[in-house]
């Protein structure tokens, strides 16, 4: 069964605990607000194509996805200067403003790692029901923000070059010491 969103609804995927958001930079964050085909929390699937036409109006209308601090559209807290599907999903890539009070607290928690999370706000154009929920198959993006609790828990920004970089070579110290110790 397929059915339409009710017009003007606000829908957030927002909740959930959960590697995917990455503050490069300073200021700067990349990562997938939306996964094609995975389920969140809610039984949600978004399909690949979800964000096609949404992403099409905002553009020739020359406007932006919005980057908000929780769902709140009074604290708005940088700019997404790049939203686009690929075939994993909503990428997106922007800047925190350090020069709102929002958005250097969002700097400092994200480098902090006590935030990591992306979600999204939208309105249902086209879904279907599925077991769990629903399979949506238009979406219109009013908003990704930075959030604790992201729906889709691999919904997240992706690790800096410099934290991969650790990373590695922390795994790389392990197995070698596994290795010496076997």
């Amino acid at each position: 069964m397929i059915y339409e969103g009710i017009a003007g609804t606000l829908e957030t995927k927002f909740c959930g605990f959960g590697t995917n958001i990455g503050l490069n930079d300073g200021a700067e964050i990349v990562g997938y607000a939306s996964l094609f085909n995975a389920e969140d929390k809610g039984g949600d699937v978004v399909q690949k194509g979800a964000y096609s036409a949404s992403l099409a109006r905002l553009s020739k209308a020359g406007g932006k996805v919005k980057m908000l601090w929780q769902h709140d559209p009074m604290q708005p807290i940088g700019v997404w200067d790049e939203v686009y599907e690929d075939d994993k999903g909503l990428f997106v890539k922007g800047r925190l403003l350090p020069e709102v009070q929002a958005g250097r607290e969002a700097m400092v928690l994200l480098q902090a790692g006590a935030i990591d999370g992306l979600s999204i706000g939208y309105r249902t154009v086209r879904a279907e029901k599925s077991a769990k929920g629903r399979l949506l198959h238009e979406i219109e993006l009013w908003e990704v923000s930075m959030v604790t609790f992201p729906m889709l828990p691999e919904a997240r920004v992706a690790p800096s070059d410099d934290e991969a970089a650790l990373a590695q070579s922390l795994a790389e110290t392990f197995r070698q010491a596994r290795d010496l110790l076997a």
